[in-house]
């Protein structure tokens, strides 16, 4: 029987696609090469040589801390908290240790930020104080489809742009170090700017310091999913099978013979593996969307919270561990250039900190961790890992019980979006955040009946669902359906 729409790649975006799909009355089936659902937001079991699945120990696989999910306009609508997911907002969004015990920390109040921060304060009142009074304007603008103006929602769009504007001219370039009078304040921002795994400063890292630093101030921060960020996929799946849709996992799609046949195809893929799956011209035009460097995945298992040098750094639901505005450029630099920093930059979550139930059966803690590595690393870099802990949290070699290495070549294997370990979905500029994966008017519609809906589309990677959302209204205007309602 031939379905009225088939997904291939059951992540976040594809999900997303799915329930708007299915909502609208269409027939759904997700193609999964995975044993469980989810891509990039799955909670599985954490277990090691020395920790066994009787310690009852969950790790996050990719993504662990979805910022965006609260002001995704997707999300936003299909309302989380009420389908049982609970967002855990931890009073420090994010921090950045520095050596000497001395931190940048952004608290989720901003006055208590610009308190923290002393003389630089008032810079930073400056430089996010408007972005965050028009935080759900941002969010349409960095979420949006980078094709057309949002329409919808509040009215601020006009001060929003020009706030964000101003942020992203003054983060861009060295000349905007000057605005900063501390290294702590400095720090701070560039470890935000580091999450797009691209040389600093550009246009592309400041546009994210500036987006994801404002979400950092608002009332739902950088949250943790209690139990998991699977929980955002068990909601997800939930509400498409209630629609009749379904989610066929271990199929994976490597060939375009292993595709179900549908009226519409949407494709939750690297844009690689996308160009794996058409024909010519199709696939040519894909193959211009350049890689993006990598992470490395590293699953600590300790025997107690980190001993950060800094406490507040410890009430950070994301801790940015890169040193220095000047050490951490120097590693993405490195990156960029395919060596491996001695130094590398990380991003770090302890989510039993906020969240007592990850502990395990005998006080057991997972520790998630990213580390900034060259695209198709094969490199084990558990020990550059352990230095940069141990550097900022004295001690914390200690507390290892075990530790679950993935490098980026292996990434793949856990996730087929992620090939050499490009959890970005390609290159992060600001012309490929538009021009992805080329830079035709609709970038979701790939082929005659097929569109690409994964974070190798507008607005790019996260846990946000947008790329899928946008997508799947696309098919919708297609098929000459509405859009549906995804409230609950």
């Amino acid at each position: 029987m031939t379905r009225d729409v088939v997904i291939v790649g059951a992540g976040p975006n594809g999900l997303a696609a799915a329930v708007t799909l299915a909502r609208a009355g269409l027939s759904v089936t997700v193609l999964e090469g995975q044993p469980t659902p989810g891509g990039g937001a799955r909670t599985l079991p954490l277990v090691g040589e020395r920790v066994g699945e009787a310690e009852g120990l969950l790790r996050d696989v990719c993504a662990a801390v979805p910022a965006a999910a609260p002001t995704s306009p997707f999300f936003a609508e299909f309302d989380l908290p009420s389908r049982g997911v609970e967002l855990v907002v931890p009073e420090v969004s994010y921090a950045q240790p520095l050596d000497e015990g001395r931190a940048g920390v952004a608290w989720r109040d901003l006055g208590r930020t610009v308190e923290g921060l002393g003389i630089d304060g008032a810079a930073w009142r400056r430089l996010m104080g408007p972005l965050v009074a028009h935080a759900d304007d941002v969010a349409r603008i960095a979420l949006g489809d980078k094709r057309s103006i949002p329409l919808e929602g509040p009215s601020g769009l006009a001060a929003a742009a020009a706030a964000f504007a101003r942020a992203v001219g003054v983060l861009s370039t060295r000349a905007g170090d000057r605005w900063w009078r501390t290294e702590e304040a400095r720090a701070l921002i560039g470890g935000v700017a580091a999450h797009t795994i691209t040389r600093q400063p550009s246009l592309a890292a400041a546009g994210t310091a500036a987006y994801l630093g404002s979400l950092a101030h608002t009332a739902t921060g950088w949250p943790l999913v209690r139990g998991g960020i699977g929980e955002i996929t068990r909601a997800l799946v939930a509400d498409l099978e209630a629609h009749g849709g379904e989610v066929v996992t271990d199929h994976p799609v490597r060939t375009p013979a292993d595709l179900v046949p549908a009226r519409a195809t949407l494709l939750d893929t690297h844009v690689r593996v996308a160009a794996g799956l058409l024909a010519e011209p199709y696939a040519g035009r894909l193959r211009t969307q350049p890689v993006g460097a990598a992470a490395a995945k590293l699953d600590y298992v300790l025997s107690g919270p980190l001993p950060w040098r800094h406490p507040d750094v410890a009430r950070a639901g994301t801790v940015h561990v890169g040193g220095t505005v000047a050490q951490m450029r120097l590693a993405e630099a490195e990156v960029a250039a395919g060596r491996h920093a001695e130094r590398p930059m990380m991003l770090v979550s302890d989510p039993a900190v906020h969240d007592p139930a990850r502990l395990g059966a005998s006080g057991l803690r997972p520790l998630w961790a990213y580390v900034h590595v060259p695209q198709g690393s094969t490199l084990d870099v558990r020990a550059q890992a352990d230095a940069q802990l141990e550097r900022f949290a004295p001690g914390f070699r200690d507390l290892v019980v075990d530790c679950v290495v993935t490098p980026a070549a292996r990434m793949s294997e856990h996730n087929a979006a992620y090939p050499g370990g490009d959890i970005s979905g390609g290159l992060i500029t600001m012309w490929r955040m538009v021009a992805r994966p080329t830079p035709a008017l609709d970038p979701y519609a790939v082929a005659p009946g097929v569109w690409l809906c994964s974070s190798s589309t507008p607005p790019g990677p996260g846990v946000h669902g947008m790329s899928g959302y946008h997508a799947a209204r696309r098919v919708l205007r297609h098929l000459g359906l509405p859009v549906p309602t995804l409230s609950p």
